[in-house]
């Protein structure tokens, strides 16, 4: 019996091999929660250099820039922030690595982050769950990809306040593309999803700064929001945006409290859009009978 005879007949092998590979899937998402903010701050940075530059110093920076090291995800190897350490394959195996290590690079023996492992256990776990509940299918390798992209953006937020547009675009262009043959939901639904969730919350944003001067939230807000209305359909954008804006206000005031600061209004709210939209998606019926009942009694 080979291993997709196996996987597909076996659900705890299915489930097992799963949270295995979610795993180090997590330590990837790790990386690219790392390094992806890098990578736009690098950009911003060369684009403002050449705007600065005139023609011949810009021929010139080019040269230069030729001469740095590469960045991206793949490129360079993983090192200790503090001492410069390359990290080994032996010193990446996710979780066991960091437990092996006492949490605490080999070389300097600083103190290495509780995210790295949390993450890779949150992954392994959501990812087991979806698998769960959607069986060997082509729908849980999808809600797969969604999940994994929402802890990355969530992470991405929590931390910078960036929502990066190469991540929120390419994610609500693919939700379209799963709905084509209706994998989750009908097209109708889907691009109608992508749409309403942009220009709903364009639209608070346009009538916040328009009542205030200020601007309430980041574009990139509205974007995830588009994206979770292509994977799930517009009738979860509702439930999402009360959700997220209700459990967003509750931590606000609970951070400002802590900060004892009223002007600390800097507040990520990607991560609550994609809690409570990745929820909606997972129990879309419920959500939709819940919303109904509701809306009309």
């Amino acid at each position: 019996m080979d291993l997709i005879n196996l996987l597909q007949q076996d659900t705890t092998a299915f489930l097992t091999f799963t949270g295995i590979f979610s795993l180090m899937i997590g330590s990837f998402l790790n990386a690219a929660i790392y390094r992806i903010p890098k990578m736009m701050h690098n950009e911003w940075h060369q684009e403002c250099r050449e705007l600065l530059q005139d023609e011949d110093s810009n021929q010139q920076e080019s040269a230069e820039s030729k001469k740095e090291e590469k960045f991206n995800l793949m490129t360079p190897r993983s090192v200790c922030p503090s001492c410069g350490h390359m990290i080994t394959a032996l010193e990446n195996i996710p979780v066991l690595s960091y437990l092996f290590l006492g949490g605490k690079c080999s070389s300097c023996k600083t103190g290495i982050s509780l995210q790295y492992p949390l993450i890779e256990i949150f992954t392994a776990l959501l990812s087991i769950f979806v698998a769960w509940k959607f069986g060997f299918s082509w729908q849980t390798l999808a809600a797969l990809v969604l999940a994994w992209t929402l802890i990355t953006l969530s992470i991405i937020d929590a931390k910078t306040l960036l929502l990066p547009d190469n991540l929120t675009l390419p994610l609500m262009w693919i939700g379209i593309a799963v709905n084509y043959q209706h994998l989750f939901v009908d097209l109708q639904s889907s691009v109608l999803g992508a749409m309403i969730g942009y220009l709903s919350l364009w639209t608070i944003f346009q009538l916040f700064k328009l009542a205030t001067g200020k601007e309430g939230m980041g574009f990139g807000d509205f974007k995830i929001l588009a994206a979770l209305g292509a994977w799930g359909g517009w009738q979860i954008l509702p439930f999402t945006i009360f959700v997220a804006s209700l459990f967003g206000a509750i931590f606000g005031i609970l951070w400002m409290a802590i900060k004892r600061d009223k002007n600390a209004n800097m507040i990520p709210f990607g991560p609550w859009l994609a809690s409570a939209g990745f929820i909606a998606f997972l129990w879309r019926d419920e959500v939709m009978q819940m919303m109904n009942g509701y809306l009309f009694p």
